[in-house]
């Protein structure tokens, strides 16, 4: 079965480093990650790195393990799935990270995944589904910064 993938990007008024490292901190992300209604590492993890595994729990209340499989401060990261929903039969993500002048960052969010059969049956909804949620998540990152509802350091 073909993986089916994905990419949506977004300028903001901000610093890679900034960005890379306020996004890659778990005590931020439900400050920011409206698709989200839990988010942690686990395993003893104190910080995102590669190797380090995360589960999340979208607020549908389908929950994944994932695990970095990349982290290259302040340019990208990506993770694969290790343990989730059954429709899922892979799933892999990467958020890059461009700067693209002195205060402007390009956020590329890059998802890769298969379905299990009977969603497959349903791809088109189902990646026009989190397709939306990944656009909505960007625009909700941009709004933080922009708006100045993060903290830093």
């Amino acid at each position: 079965m073909e993986s089916i993938k994905f990419t949506e990007t977004i300028l903001i008024n901000e610093k890679a480093e900034t960005v890379f490292d306020y996004t890659q901190d778990y005590n931020n992300r439900l400050a920011w990650d409206t698709f989200l209604k839990k988010a942690e590492l686990i395993e003893g993890a104190k910080q995102a790195d590669k190797g380090v595994k995360a589960y999340c729990v979208a607020k549908n209340g389908l929950g994944m393990v994932t695990e970095y499989v990349t982290y290259s401060r302040p340019r990208v990261t990506a993770i694969k799935m290790t343990k989730g929903p059954y429709l899922f039969k892979s799933f892999l993500g990467s958020w890059t990270f461009k700067q693209v002048s002195n205060s402007t960052t390009e956020v590329i969010f890059l998802y890769s995944f298969t379905l299990r059969f009977p969603f497959n049956l349903m791809t088109k909804f189902i990646t026009n589904n989190l397709q939306a949620n990944v656009k909505q998540r960007l625009i909700d990152l941009k709004n933080t910064f922009e708006n100045k509802r993060y903290r830093s350091g």
